[in-house]
């Protein structure tokens, strides 16, 4: 004969339901914030892009005309990368221009919705790019 093992499982479907919960917080946390973050980032890397473009189009003109070569006016290039970030809120800017090009890296960062309630307040984000001058035929 066995000896009557009644276990006593109360309580386990809480545990199971609180436990889920929280997983399913977490993923959602991560499908919402995630999904801000990487908009946030892709909308961050156009303007960077932007920035570059219209830091390249600082050419000097005179001396493309007088010597045939072209250079990029560096102090006009960085005011027109700056002025067009700065205009749209970015603070962390850092601009690179040479005489053919010109480099655009921005910072920022994303608040997190969901995901604060685990203790992740934001998502750091940047972008770069690089524009060259250059005559169109």
């Amino acid at each position: 004969m066995r000896p009557d093992r009644h276990r006593d499982e109360r309580g386990t479907a809480t545990a199971f339901v609180v436990g889920m919960s929280i997983t399913l917080v977490v993923v959602a946390g991560l499908v919402v914030d995630g999904g801000g973050a990487l908009n946030a980032k892709m909308t961050l890397a156009d303007d960077v892009e932007a920035a570059a473009v219209a830091g390249a189009q600082a050419t000097d003109e005179l001396r493309l005309r007088d010597e045939g070569v072209l250079v990029i006016n560096r102090a006009e290039a960085h005011e027109r990368a700056l002025g067009l970030l700065a205009g749209r809120g970015y603070e962390r800017i850092d601009i690179d221009v040479t005489d053919e090009t010109v480099t655009v890296t921005a910072h920022d960062t994303v608040p997190t919705l969901m995901l604060n309630l685990i203790n992740i307040d934001e998502f750091d984000i940047e972008a770069t790019a690089v524009a060259e001058a250059e005559v169109l035929p």
